[in-house]
């Protein structure tokens, strides 16, 4: 488990917890940062992230993305995330 803020772009990532004070966790859940949720790394520059969560594009500082605890995964469980949502 590490920090968002280690990925690279073209990376897949599985979000395993989010971290910090309540209204924090919430605003990051309402944006879809949900446990469990497989995104894929779009950018990623000084620590600041835009990802592809659930069809959408979502950029987040490197403030919010030390919040965000991920674990790595490959294209393929990508694919097949993005096809249990259809």
């Amino acid at each position: 488990m590490l920090p968002l803020t280690f990925v690279k772009s073209g990376d897949f990532v599985k979000i395993l917890k989010v971290k910090g004070k309540d209204d924090a966790k919430k605003h990051l859940n309402d944006l879809g940062f949900v446990e469990g949720t497989v995104c894929a790394v779009i950018s990623s520059h000084s620590g600041d992230v835009i990802l592809n969560v659930k069809d959408s594009r979502l950029a987040v500082t490197k403030e919010m993305a030390d919040r965000i605890m991920i674990d790595m995964v490959d294209k393929v469980d990508y694919m097949k995330s993005k096809q249990e949502m259809v």
